[in-house]
């Protein structure tokens, strides 16, 4: 298990343990992570699973892949250069520790 932090919208702090090898959306989700709608159901296509990466203590996630950073450009409301899918982000042991921030405005 992989222990990551997210940030909800209103400030709540949800420390989730996401299965190694699982995309971090399916555990945020699980969890019950306020504004992790993920529409697409883990395709990339729909940014209702928008986070801005916080921290990664451990070294943290690849850089995103095209379809990734597509979508964030053109899809994802208030997009910055910490703009991550959890849906593309799947768990491992560099993501442990990790703090995501719910993004605003869905």
């Amino acid at each position: 298990m992989v222990k990551v932090v997210f940030i909800e919208q209103d400030g709540t702090r949800r420390e989730i343990a996401a299965n190694e090898g699982e995309p971090l959306m399916f555990a945020a989700r699980a969890a019950g992570v306020a504004g992790i709608v993920a529409e697409c159901g883990g395709a990339a296509m729909c940014a209702t699973c928008h986070c801005y990466l916080v921290e990664a203590p451990a070294g943290g996630p690849p850089p995103p892949a095209t379809a990734e950073a597509d979508t964030i450009e053109f899809v994802a409301d208030t997009p910055r250069d910490n703009s991550r899918l959890t849906c593309q982000i799947r768990a491992t042991p560099a993501l442990e520790g990790a703090v995501f921030q719910v993004a605003t405005g869905r």
